[in-house]
């Protein structure tokens, strides 16, 4: 199949488990849950995303043909460097399992990338995922239930996180959902709401987006 992709760079991973680490991020064009235009927002089922995944048009985009050829431009991302680790691709999007398939993750890990996954959970991941994280949304169906990462957005009034305490996720991360009324990477309002959270159920660890503190993508 061919690949959509927004745009890919070289850069931190600013969330979660794998937060500080170097990382080639790989976003795919086109959602499930909005279509990435402002006019449509008020009526998408995930109303509060930041990311713009609309297109191929964006650093480093484009379309490719085959697996292989993706596995190739990303490549060249990586620094090349003696006795370097393994190139870690995280796999972004928009909605990565919208396209992301076998063949891709295959020729991933035959080049010798370990590959991680951001899905909104709606789509079924394919095998072989090195690192699996899963962003639930209010009024989407939680298809994919397991994974080794659960990172809700803190609050969303429909889907509270003791819902989710029983599933089989190895981590969970709550992350304060950025504030329009309040500017920055989390409204301190909502910022100490996950806080008293995490306090209060220790099970869930907080995490914030790291990259935008530091002012790097």
């Amino acid at each position: 199949m061919a690949y959509r992709i927004k745009e890919a760079f070289y850069s931190l991973q600013g969330e979660g488990f794998h937060s500080g680490r170097p990382a080639i991020f790989c976003r795919f064009a086109h959602c499930n849950l909005w279509t990435g235009i402002e006019a449509d927002r008020a009526n998408a089922v995930c109303q509060f995303c930041d990311t713009d995944f609309v297109g191929t048009d964006g650093q480093n985009g484009g379309r490719f043909a085959s697996a292989q050829a993706l596995v190739t431009h990303l490549q060249r991302l990586w620094p090349a460097e003696p006795g370097a680790i393994a190139p870690f691709v995280v796999l972004t999007g928009g909605e990565p399992l919208l396209q992301v398939d076998a063949t891709l993750i295959d020729a991933f890990h035959q080049q010798g990338f370990e590959t991680a996954v951001e899905t909104n959970g709606t789509q079924k991941a394919p095998p072989g995922i090195d690192w699996l994280c899963v962003s639930p949304k209010a009024g989407a169906p939680l298809i994919q239930d397991h994974g080794h990462e659960l990172k809700l957005v803190y609050p969303q009034t429909e889907l509270l996180p003791e819902t989710l305490a029983g599933l089989q996720f190895d981590f969970f991360y709550l992350q304060p959902m950025a504030d329009p009324e309040d500017p920055g990477p989390a409204g301190k309002t909502l910022l100490k709401q996950t806080l008293d959270y995490c306090l209060n159920h220790p099970q869930w660890r907080l995490s914030l987006q790291t990259h935008k503190l530091l002012g790097i993508d």
